[in-house]
């Protein structure tokens, strides 16, 4: 088993973390067999703890980018309105100006576009709720199905954003959010199909996974997709021993004689 990376791709404390469990036998799906695969692979940690509007705002720093573009943004916003004046830092991003919110977090890019996002969800949270303490109460607590819709509702919050918060900070078991990995991994694989979109997607797997093996294998699927299955170079184009979930993949899009690689929907308009 791989040992845990020092950065963890959830940005969660470990402390606040807990270890997956996987039961013993044969997996009910080949989605559970997947996991259990990569439970092998790697660390069987589901992390969470988080605060339920830093999650928030961690994770939109992260929409259309990588952790080594959005942890700089996440820590220099930090450092600079986390304690300004004392004040908490949904109120500090509320007053922000918009100018300087966007340079302070301009390594995430589309910095004007998530200045505004940010700004207005910190001022969605504070009306609403009254503060980022009882925000965060209301993720922890709520309906699963409530506290998803009302995150959705927050202009600029899209579904991966609000099952990472639900995932993360609200310790949901039964979510599996859908990133660009998992999306193009579980269509790849031949679990979903080929023109699924990312709901469509996390449909299956949250169907098809045991809830309590769904954070884990959120964030495994990223990795395993960063090591193994990229979008443009998967590790199959080696051969079979280059990928260990290879005997259970359908290599949708995927074609090894000609090293060609397309999206899997593009299979299923032929």
């Amino acid at each position: 088993m791989n040992d845990e990376p020092a950065e963890n791709i959830s940005g969660g404390d470990p402390e606040t973390s807990s270890f997956a469990t996987f039961t013993s036998g044969e997996a009910a799906t080949r989605a559970e067999e997947v996991i259990d695969r990569l439970g092998e692979l790697y660390w069987q940690k589901t992390y969470g703890g988080q605060d339920a509007f830093e999650c928030l705002v961690r994770t939109v720093l992260s929409q259309n980018t990588s952790d080594k573009a959005s942890q700089p943004a996440h820590d220099a916003l930090l450092e600079k309105y986390g304690t300004q004046d004392h004040v908490g830092l949904a109120s500090a991003l509320a007053d922000a100006s918009h100018d300087e919110l966007a340079d302070t977090i301009r390594s995430a890019g589309l910095y004007n576009q998530k200045a505004e996002v940010l700004r207005g969800v910190a001022e969605r949270v504070l009306d609403e709720y009254g503060s980022a303490a009882e925000f965060d109460e209301f993720v922890r607590e709520g309906e699963p199905s409530e506290v998803r819709e009302a995150l959705l509702d927050f202009s600029g919050v899209g579904p991966k954003t609000a099952d990472c918060v639900l995932l993360f900070a609200g310790g949901q078991t039964g979510v599996f959010p859908v990133d660009t990995h998992v999306h193009r991994i579980y269509r790849r694989l031949g679990i979903a199909p080929p023109d699924a979109d990312h709901e469509a997607v996390r449909a299956v797997l949250e169907q098809e996974v045991p809830a309590e093996k769904c954070g884990f294998g959120h964030t495994a699927s990223i990795q395993f997709g960063r090591e193994y299955c990229s979008a443009r170079k998967p590790a199959c184009l080696d051969g079979p021993e280059a990928c260990p979930l290879y005997d259970i993949c359908e290599r949708v899009g995927v074609i090894p004689e000609t090293g060609e690689v397309v999206d899997p929907a593009e299979t299923a308009r032929d």
